[in-house]
């Protein structure tokens, strides 16, 4: 049984999709420049939020940091409206904690927001410790920095951690830092684009997780 589960958070605790388009399509009108498309937002969700501004928009750096700073500014206005909790994760979560599985968070997106939501849907005791992209300067997802930080941070071992995510960015992630990891195909990412990132385990639902720990 694995000591530790590292969950990804958008695509894989919650549906934030809806609301990341549209935040995103509103800050491409704000800014006057061409809207991108739901799919070409979808494929970005994952990377830290300056780089998703950067490549759906092909910005300089100083308009890239621009649009994050308008996509901040209009995230209570859209984005967590639109965000709900993926089917049976509060249960879930629910079942792993009583079990003893120590739990954590390692997302691209920024702290404020993600407290926001965990605390929305009272998701925030699950967790032991979350690691956000803009509270520390590591390198972002594929790469293992998330990962090895927080099996430091829980004392565990990669062979005791499962990486939980939606994106091949999550499954690189936990490859690297020689985790197990588990891709769920209700998210983000094609199953196609997940099994490309060679997880351990795919699922459909996120309460098969059970069965896998």
């Amino acid at each position: 049984m694995p000591k530790a589960i590292l969950f990804d958070f958008d695509g894989t605790l919650a549906n934030t999709a809806p609301g990341i388009v549209l935040t995103m399509q509103k800050t491409f009108q704000e800014m006057c420049l061409p809207i991108p498309t739901d799919e070409a937002v979808r494929h970005t969700i994952g990377l830290p939020l300056k780089k998703c501004v950067q490549t759906l928009g092909q910005l300089s750096d100083k308009e890239a940091e621009e649009g994050t700073a308008i996509y901040r500014k209009l995230f209570p206005v859209y984005e967590i409206e639109h965000i709900s909790i993926f089917p049976s994760v509060s249960e879930t979560l629910s079942l792993l904690f009583s079990q003893g599985i120590r739990m954590a968070i390692c997302t691209s997106r920024n702290k404020f927001s993600l407290d926001s939501i965990l605390q929305r849907y009272a998701l925030e005791n699950y967790f032991e410790t979350i690691l956000t992209a803009d509270t520390h300067k590591l390198n972002p997802k594929p790469a293992p920095d998330m990962a090895l930080v927080l099996m430091e941070r829980l004392q565990v071992s990669a062979s005791q951690t499962l990486v939980v995510g939606d994106t091949s960015f999550d499954i690189e992630m936990g490859n690297r830092a020689h985790c197990t990891t588990v891709a769920v195909t209700y998210g983000n990412h094609s199953r196609q684009q997940l099994l490309s990132a060679n997880p351990t385990h795919i699922i459909d639902h996120f309460d098969q997780i059970v069965e896998i720990v």
